[in-house]
């Protein structure tokens, strides 16, 4: 058995979760996530956590129960708490500005970058470096991120481009005669 799906996941008491053969369902005050579920894995509910364990002895099954368990505690986080992402434009006339569900950006190219947001991922632009990115689902948010990263990825003699706030962009020296 994987050691990740050892670990019981926590329901807090603001969030509700069902089960069933082919889903599970996960409801909070952020919103609702639901993930489709294979008979690799067996979930149970034993008050408030959900424990996780492979169907049988083979090799698949034994990797997609810590799959599953942390697939299935990112959605709980999601709905209870919700995740953060921030990205810093840098580079001289970067900027960004959210407009609703748009972000639009201007990144040294010759036209502006309409960036649409997906259902359930909000934008904040505190000021015209910085993106804030919020949503109840991991993943999306974090496709949504590497998408907009990728409109201008930090370059590495100047370290200009779209770079996430944690991310440190070690800068090669440049060529010598």
């Amino acid at each position: 058995m994987s050691r990740v799906a050892k670990n019981p996941v926590a329901i807090p008491a603001k969030v509700d979760v069902s089960l069933s053969a082919s889903a599970i369902d996960v409801s909070g005050p952020l919103g609702k996530l639901s993930h489709p579920l294979t008979g690799a894995v067996v979930l149970k509910r034993d008050g408030d956590a959900i424990t996780f364990a492979a169907a049988n002895d083979d090799q698949h099954s034994r990797a997609m129960s810590g799959t599953i368990r942390a697939l299935v505690a990112n959605m709980v986080k999601g709905v209870s708490e919700g995740f953060t992402r921030k990205l810093t434009l840098v580079g001289v006339g970067y900027k960004a500005a959210a407009q609703g569900q748009m972000l639009n950006l201007e990144l040294g190219y010759s036209h502006p970058i309409n960036y649409k947001m997906p259902a359930g991922i909000a934008v904040q632009t505190p000021s015209q470096t910085e993106i804030v990115l919020t949503g109840v689902d991991k993943q999306v948010l974090g496709q949504v991120a590497a998408e907009i990263r990728a409109y201008r990825a930090p370059e590495p003699y100047k370290g200009k481009g779209v770079r996430y706030a944690d991310e440190v962009v070690v800068i090669k020296e440049t060529k010598k005669k």
